[in-house]
């Protein structure tokens, strides 16, 4: 199978692309598949060893992120919690499935997340993954063509400016996943139907030190191969319960 980048309008030149989900599909989101992930949750949740056990076991991590009318598309604004101090941007390869569990294509996703709140207690993960604003999809699926095989591999770029300002800079790549994307596919599918098909994210590699937690007035770039850059400003707070 080999793949060839779908057509996108120009961001910055007409406004914020359309999020590549339909109002009726769901956005499903995949744990600890990276060392470094690994390590920043076991460290956020004070040395438990939980995550390694996640990392190593047969079964991966998955959980639902978002129905699509809840993903903003790049161009279009996200928001971190607002009873959390420490939040990041996740980027991660996000695969594109069909109703029959096929990978028919690729794009790039972001899964913001509050560390705080999930390194609390692992049952509060929900909570400091699925709210309004918390995921971004975009700019173009790659889809399946019959053309002469392009890189199956990606590199995964991410930046972070704060009003104009460089604060964090990072790169991965999906070779040094703990898992195949075709893994997590069957994994997903094992009890449940997509009749609509669904998009998965793969997990990430870059996470930010300790010091850094994202905020209004941040602009979050993610580039993978072949993917163009997804590019999402953080303009608001989720409000508080509290």
């Amino acid at each position: 199978m080999s793949y060839l980048s779908a057509v996108v309008s120009d961001t910055a030149a007409s406004g914020p692309v359309l999020a590549p989900i339909d109002d009726g599909q769901e956005l499903w989101a995949s744990g600890v598949t990276y060392v470094r992930s690994r390590e920043a949750r076991r460290a956020e949740s004070h040395g438990s060893d939980f995550y390694d056990y996640v990392y190593s076991a047969e079964r991966p991590e998955l959980f639902l992120k978002a129905v699509g009318w809840r993903v903003a598309g790049s161009g279009a604004e996200l928001s971190v919690r607002g009873d959390s101090d420490w939040n990041v941007p996740e980027p991660e390869l996000a695969l594109v499935i069909n109703r029959h569990l096929e990978i028919v294509g690729f794009t790039i996703g972001n899964d913001v997340s509050s560390r705080s709140i999930e390194g609390e207690n692992p049952l509060y993960l929900p909570q400091a993954k699925v709210f309004d604003g918390a995921a971004a999809l975009g700019p173009a699926i790659l889809v399946a063509t019959d053309e002469p095989a392009t890189p199956t591999e990606f590199t995964i770029e991410m930046s972070v400016e704060h009003e104009g300002v460089p604060v964090f800079q990072g790169s991965t790549s999906t070779r040094d996943m703990k898992r195949t994307f075709d893994e997590l596919v069957r994994w997903l599918g094992a009890h449940l139907t997509f009749p609509h098909g669904v998009i998965l994210m793969t997990g990430t590699g870059i996470v930010p030190d300790d010091a850094f937690s994202l905020g209004e007035g941040d602009v979050v770039r993610i580039a993978a191969t072949n993917l163009g850059v997804l590019e999402n400003a953080v303009r608001s707070k989720a409000l508080s319960a509290t």
